[in-house]
């Protein structure tokens, strides 16, 4: 018969320590033909993706959903409505963000969308350029 002291106690898990913890979490799997990274990519590329991981990791994990859209309008309807050097200052972070996100998705994209991202991307140009006083 066991004493007093040998009994669990109560709320104690009696299993040793090494069958509690939970198995280390398993990312969720990509879905299949997909990857994080560009396949064989050298160079620049290599460096910019594997750069980019941790700010993209912060933006879609710490901050909440809605920060990156309205901040990106709210540079770019400030970019519309001042005709001054600042409404060009305040396009030239879009332009970096779509820019940068342009670059990351470019080897996945059909010809199509990265002819729509040249487009923006020329569209954005121009608005800052006239707001710095080229035209």
């Amino acid at each position: 018969m066991a004493s007093r002291d040998d009994r669990p106690k109560p709320g104690r898990p009696t299993r040793p320590a090494a069958q509690r913890r939970p198995a280390p979490r398993q990312g969720r799997p990509l879905p299949q033909g997909e990857q994080f990274f560009t396949p064989g990519a050298t160079g620049l590329r290599k460096s910019v993706e594997r750069h980019s991981a941790t700010p993209l990791a912060f933006l879609f994990t710490q901050v909440p959903r809605w920060v990156a859209p309205v901040v990106l309008v709210a540079l770019l309807l400030v970019g519309f409505a001042v005709p001054t050097w600042l409404g060009g200052l305040a396009v030239l972070p879009v332009i970096a963000f779509i820019g940068w996100l342009a670059y990351l998705s470019w080897p996945s994209l059909r010809v199509g969308g990265k002819l729509l991202r040249v487009a923006m991307l020329t569209f954005l140009a121009l608005v800052s350029a006239t707001r710095f006083g080229a035209f």
